[in-house]
């Protein structure tokens, strides 16, 4: 049903998987890369210096979660950014932080402001 799709509940599942999806140093790098333009696997292993098996892994699970799309290009794939399901995170994330701190300030001086709290 597409009220389940639409729910806070589905909101928060899909910022969970996609935050666990940014978690990884190398996934972090393979955005980089493909920020800059949309490339096939082989040419991130070569730009990152990662085996050809861990590249796949690790652009599999961006794909998954919706951070890259893939296109088969004859016999390759070609990975590029899903730059709207970045910003969604993005604006997820900072909702999130608003919400816990108020006003929308930083992390430390909402971590100060919940100590003057007790």
């Amino acid at each position: 049903m597409n009220h389940e799709r639409n729910s806070p509940d589905h909101g928060s599942e899909q910022l969970a998987s996609r935050l666990g999806a940014l978690s990884h140093p190398a996934r972090l790098k393979i955005l980089r890369q493909l920020a800059a333009n949309e490339c096939c696997c082989k040419d991130v292993v070569e730009g990152l210096h990662l085996a050809q098996s861990t590249v796949s892994q690790h652009l599999k699970v961006l794909v998954e979660a919706g951070l890259v799309t893939m296109k088969q290009d004859r016999q390759r794939s070609i990975y590029e950014i899903d730059r709207a399901a970045l910003a969604e995170v993005a604006k997820g994330f900072s909702t999130l932080v608003s919400s816990c701190c108020g006003n929308g300030e930083t992390v430390v001086g909402c971590s100060q402001g919940a100590k003057a709290q007790k």
